[in-house]
């Protein structure tokens, strides 16, 4: 009787946490202007809090629902990292090979500092590859070819510029060209470009439904992402050209909350313990293999907490995820617009769902 009674109160608590939680991110939403925010909170097998709060567009009526999709950013990195880790699982390659052991064609006209880089310094920005984050980025050539064929002219011609130097304050140089060489190992060891294996892991394999560049938003109801121009937001249409200068791998997937939800949980149980799609070793490696920022995830540790987190952004969305490793649990938040209100309002409801979960 007595666990009846408990279970039946956790039940509750809940229950009044998420509506508390859900006032307070409408809230959040409307104070830092956000059109749509939806947030998780989850643990390996379950969904303990979901809602989805707005609209799709400043413009436009069309509510908020879960099957909206949202551009993830750098958020891409750990699930590029994750097929990665699957080929090094398979002997594809290993976390030490070296680029150009890969690539002995490419040496002669590369930077020599960049002779020793494996896939690992790549995943882990510890190459001193040019970080390409869209700012003071060196002029780049008009690439022609497919995605793949200008992903390979693109890292040619990284290689040939001088290399950023890691110091004490700052351990790692983040990249998202590197993210671009360490898949064109990928792809030279299996073959196939990193669009098809994204497909074939997340879709095929794993029954998720990853998509790649905005959320189409014009043929179907979905969220437009919004910039932010002279103080005001700026829906933008799925048609706006715009490409992020060759490093996709690093930004550029867009997905429903529900089923990222499934990629994290994977994460979850690997570093529970439990092999899924891929090793728990793997899982321990890429989160807390190496410190700072490990493979696709910023590996932190703070008053006794230990973190796998990671922002995302291309300018029009903006994401936040954290795992809390001892815990068990994940946060996270999804959002159609970027600006400094974005990430203040979303920091406030991470603070708050952390808060409200015990971590």
């Amino acid at each position: 009787m007595r666990k009846i009674t408990t279970i039946i109160f956790l039940f509750i608590t809940t229950i009044n946490f998420g509506q508390k939680t859900i006032r307070y991110a409408d809230s959040i939403r409307k104070d830092y202007n956000i059109p749509e925010i939806t947030y998780a909170v989850i643990d390996s097998k379950s969904t303990i809090e979901i809602a989805a709060l707005g609209k799709h567009s400043i413009d436009l009526p069309d509510t908020a629902t879960l099957n909206d999709r949202f551009h993830i950013g750098s958020n891409t990195k750990a699930m590029t990292a994750f097929i990665i880790a699957k080929y090094v699982e398979e002997g594809k390659l290993q976390w030490t090979t070296k680029f150009f052991d890969v690539f002995p064609e490419w040496k002669e006209n590369s930077k020599p500092e960049y002779a020793n880089i494996t896939l690992q310094d790549l995943l882990s920005h510890r190459a001193g590859i040019q970080p390409f984050q869209g700012e003071n980025d060196p002029e780049i050539p008009n690439f022609k070819g497919t995605n793949q064929e200008k992903r390979e002219q693109f890292g040619r011609f990284v290689l040939t510029l001088e290399p950023v130097l890691s110091d004490e304050q700052n351990p790692f140089i983040y990249s998202n060209a590197g993210y671009t060489l360490a898949t064109l190992m990928l792809e030279k060891r299996t073959g196939k470009s990193w669009e098809q294996l994204v497909d074939k892991v997340f879709n095929k394999d794993l029954k998720l439904n990853v998509k790649f560049s905005w959320p189409e938003n014009q043929k179907q109801k979905d969220t437009w992402g919004h910039s932010y121009e002279n103080g005001k937001l700026i829906p933008v249409p799925s048609t706006v050209d715009y490409h992020l200068d060759y490093t996709e791998p690093a930004g550029d997937i867009n997905i429903k909350l529900n089923d990222y939800i499934k990629f994290i949980q994977l994460n979850l149980q690997g570093l529970n313990g439990e092999n899924n799609y891929l090793k728990a070793d793997t899982y321990k490696f890429i989160h807390k293999g190496i410190e700072n920022y490990s493979i696709g995830w910023f590996n932190i540790h703070e008053n006794g907490k230990e973190f796998s987190t990671h922002s995302g952004t291309a300018g029009t969305y903006y994401s936040l995820v954290q795992i809390d490793r001892i815990n068990g649990k994940a946060y996270i938040i999804f959002t159609n617009s970027f600006s400094q209100d974005t990430q203040q309002g979303v920091r406030l409801l991470m603070r708050k769902l952390k808060e409200n979960y015990g971590s």
